[in-house]
């Protein structure tokens, strides 16, 4: 008998005729000889819309002011306790037995940062114990709860860390996260009408692609997975086709010079002008924003004449609110002549590859490609097995499919 733990979107849950298919899945599944645990989001737009709703609700007097994040995440998760409710009654209807759990019934317990918690634990034995019963158990993604008992979120796409972690602590067999697409794609098929569908790809390039724009996983998820070595399959839940296998590396991935591109769409560039320039402050500045919970990229030190420094770096466009508080902050702290810039309407384009380890040229062809249709680049990134390029956001689709052509990523490897 094997273990499966599968999760379903919020795209896969949206319609009662929905949730019954997905209820389906999930029995077909126990019927092979396996116990099987849900995961589940959120139906539809459930949670765009209760965020909406929020902001409604804040606007008062003509203000808008900023819902509190603990006052938010007690909000946001009714949508998966609704959802885990209706999927437990759909497999009753269809004659199998299920129970549903919130994150805190199963013992999931994160940190306190609301709205970005971090998962900590997860007791099995309430699981196992109604897995040994026979029945197939339903649990709520995106959440979990404090040990103080307050609710928290895992952040956007959170329910996919709740698949891995729970297939990690439970030791399944494999994660099924099943969505509207097929599987992981060589880059955004809304935008790149060429893309092809990826059969198997290393944690490390999907962990890359993740961080960089691919909104398929969340990063979080595939750090679990590659940690634990829990096998991910993404899948379609309209089809029972095969979908895209995430694993552990192999040497015959290394031919593959380039696997996938990603755009990441809103990005804004915060430059600290005048900071002093002297040891400790740079660890100072990104002390502060990481103790605010704010995810920070491509940063660039530049010294000055004058014993002072530029210090840049980008953000993705939600984070602002946050940041900006958080700059106010350290330049009152720094005196001096420092001040704040806010560069908008940027975007990134990525390529990934664990090939790139062992192939050269691949900067060239990626700038070239760029070059030929006057895109200019503002700032370059790497690591082993990436490149990115910042540019403005207005020519971030163009050259998404620029680099996908370029590899010639259209075509089956």
């Amino acid at each position: 008998m094997g273990l499966i733990v599968q999760k379903f979107g919020g795209t896969s849950v949206a319609t009662p005729e929905k949730i019954h298919a997905a209820c389906r899945k999930a029995i077909a599944a126990q019927e092979r000889g396996n116990q099987v645990v849900v995961v589940v989001s959120a139906m539809g737009d459930t949670t765009d819309d209760l965020i909406e709703l929020a902001q409604k609700v804040c606007q008062y007097n003509a203000i808008q002011t900023i819902p509190p994040k603990r006052e938010m995440d007690q909000l946001l998760v009714t949508g998966e306790q609704v959802t885990i409710a209706l999927m437990a009654m759909g497999i009753h209807a269809q004659g199998h037995q299920a129970i549903s759990f919130t994150g805190g019934q199963i013992g999931l317990i994160t940190d306190s940062v609301f709205s970005k918690a971090r998962i900590q634990s997860i007791n099995k034995q309430r699981i196992f114990e109604q897995l040994h019963a026979g029945k197939i158990v339903i649990i709520a993604g995106f959440q979990g709860i404090t040990e103080d008992g307050d609710y928290t979120t895992l952040g956007r796409g959170g329910s996919n860390a709740t698949l891995v972690a729970v297939g990690a602590v439970l030791k399944a067999d494999v994660c099924e996260n099943f969505t509207d697409v097929d599987g992981i794609y060589t880059a955004d098929p809304r935008i790149v009408k060429n893309a092809r569908k990826i059969d198997r790809i290393s944690y490390d390039e999907m962990l890359e692609l993740s961080g960089l724009g691919a909104s398929v996983l969340q990063t979080r998820a595939v750090e679990f997975a590659k940690k634990y070595n829990v096998p991910l399959h993404v899948r379609n839940s309209a089809h029972d086709g095969e979908g895209t296998w995430i694993v552990a590396e192999n040497p015959n991935m290394e031919h593959i010079v380039v696997s996938g591109a990603a755009l990441k769409k809103d990005l804004t560039r915060v430059t600290l002008k005048g900071v002093p320039d002297r040891p400790g402050i740079a660890a100072r500045v990104f002390g502060e924003i990481a103790a605010a919970n704010i995810v920070v990229d491509d940063i660039i030190q530049n010294v000055m004449d004058d014993n002072t420094a530029n210090v840049s770096f980008t953000v993705e466009h939600g984070e602002l609110n946050d940041l900006k508080s958080v700059v106010e902050k350290l330049l009152k702290e720094l005196g001096g002549n420092a001040k704040a810039a806010y560069q908008g309407d940027l975007s990134k384009v990525s390529v990934v590859g664990v090939g790139m380890r062992v192939h050269t040229g691949v900067a060239q062809r990626m700038f070239g490609a760029l070059a030929g249709a006057g895109i200019n680049i503002q700032n370059i990134t790497t690591s082993e097995i990436k490149i990115s390029c910042i540019i403005r956001k207005e020519d971030g689709p163009k050259a998404l499919q620029l680099v996908h052509d370029a590899f010639e990523l259209e075509k089956t490897r």
